[in-house]
């Protein structure tokens, strides 16, 4: 999976539309294996991450869970120090 796609479930406050459209315009670019569609394929391009999109977003709305909300802040501090250890000198 593309790793600069985030988990968006179980976050308090919810993801908001543009975190799903972000995430949405990421997994379209790694499928097409292109950042920046050509002119002749720029529209089929925002169908489908419009389609991604809705697609995230209904299956957010309709996911369940009994854990506890994540913190943004606590989850990107980690994100941050696994990275300082991967990337260490």
């Amino acid at each position: 999976m593309c790793r600069n796609i985030r988990q968006l479930h179980n976050f308090e406050p919810p993801a908001t539309a543009d975190e799903v459209r972000a995430a949405a315009l990421q997994y379209v670019r790694k499928i097409s294996g292109s950042s920046k569609p050509s002119h002749a394929n720029a529209d089929a391009f925002e169908r489908a991450v419009d389609a991604v999109a809705d697609a995230s977003a209904q299956l957010l709305d309709a996911l369940v869970t009994t854990a506890p909300s994540k913190d943004r802040d606590e989850e990107a501090a980690k994100r941050r120090a696994r990275a300082a250890q991967r990337y260490a000198a």
